[in-house]
């Protein structure tokens, strides 16, 4: 059975061909002094119009897309222009508004070094703000990751920045005048959300990490050893990063992450059991994680002002983040049990193909450009 669970996972893997990466959903939205409006939105159009998800080969989605008659090319299109126009919104006082939406880099070379894209990567809204608005927002349903949303008004050289969870809404945007802060509720609220989503379900190397140390063993004292040790460290490095105490780069950072997934999920298999050496090791993995998150949370930014609120903010939510996943297997294993199935039989099948992923990360962030 289990060589029939580590098949099925292995024919989920991704193939070696590159995605478009989207961690994060750039949005520029500049208000014009002939009293118009434009948004940008840098995201996987490819990807969206056929229905797949994020991580799939990009050059298979051009080619697919190209590929179609021109009627059902054209008929895509529509369709993908609707679903844009359900899934983004622009609100003036609270109203949404009727934008017309283009693609921008249809038909258009993509510069050097970009992945093939048939439809572009970058959907533009624009419109006429309405007579007598006060104030903007711009929302993003959870079809697209977390929002970096730039807002340029009429007569500022710079915009201001905003981060918005999956699905959520930015604060509103005077169209004139001085522009309020956020509260230190919306601003906790907003990060705590940002630090959970990071884990489920965009921090997928993450939660196999820490699904590798739930495998460990059936004892409730292994496990919090091991998650406090985790927790201690990435809740250190993520801190220090995030005030320029430490920095490392990515390009180190991310495959021995990978290397840490493989590392736990193979003494699984070889070492069921606890052992101090375990701690320390699970110890130093957290330092490197630590400084996985403060990379995301670095692209993310920290509001002037709110920046320890939002810092403490994210980090609680990774916590939370990574105690749902690890109630979630723990609650699988005991239905398992309970079913009468032995505690050990899920554990090698399940740690090999964790490993197996790791692995694969491993080679693919160590040859990524």
């Amino acid at each position: 059975m289990w060589r029939a669970i580590l098949l099925a996972f292995l024919a989920l893997l991704p193939s070696g061909a590159a995605a478009h990466n989207f961690t994060l959903t750039d949005v520029d939205l500049e208000l014009h002094d002939d009293g118009t409006y434009t948004v940008d939105v840098v995201c996987d159009l490819d990807a969206l119009a056929l229905g797949a998800p994020s991580t799939a080969d990009s050059t298979a989605l051009a080619t697919e897309i190209e590929g179609l008659r021109p009627d059902a090319r054209e008929e895509l299109v529509a369709r993908l222009l609707v679903l844009l126009k359900r899934r983004l919104r622009v609100r003036f006082d609270g109203r949404p508004d009727a934008f017309e939406v283009s693609l921008r880099e249809r038909g258009r070379p993509l510069p050097e070094g970009i992945l093939p894209a048939a439809l572009g990567l970058v959907v533009r809204l624009s419109g006429r703000v309405p007579d007598g608005a006060h104030e903007v927002t711009f929302f993003a349903s959870r079809a697209f990751p977390p929002v970096r949303l730039t807002v340029t008004r009429t007569g500022e050289t710079a915009g201001s920045a905003e981060m918005l969870e999956p699905g959520g809404e930015s604060w509103p945007i005077p169209l004139a005048g001085p522009r309020s802060a956020a509260t230190l509720t919306d601003t906790v609220r907003r990060y705590l959300v940002l630090g959970v989503t990071h884990i489920v379900p965009w921090g997928l190397d993450h939660v196999l990490f820490v699904l590798g140390l739930a495998l460990l063993s059936p004892r409730l004292a292994p496990l919090l050893a091991q998650v406090t040790a985790f927790t201690v460290a990435h809740t250190l490095t993520l801190a220090l990063s995030s005030y320029g105490v430490v920095t490392l780069s990515p390009r180190v950072v991310e495959p021995l992450i990978a290397l840490s997934i493989v590392y736990v999920a193979v003494e699984n298999v070889v070492s069921p059991r606890l052992r101090a050496s375990r701690l320390v090791l699970v110890f130093v993995f957290g330092l490197l994680h630590g400084l996985g998150f403060a990379g995301v949370l670095g692209e993310l930014g920290l509001p002037e002002g709110r920046r320890l609120s939002a810092l403490l903010a994210f980090n609680v939510g990774v916590e939370l983040g990574q105690l749902a996943v690890i109630a979630g297997a723990v609650v699988v294993l005991a239905v398992w049990t309970q079913l009468g199935g032995r505690r050990e039989a899920p554990v090698q099948p399940a740690s090999l193909a964790i490993a197996t992923m790791g692995l694969f990360w491993f080679v693919q962030r160590l040859i990524a450009p």
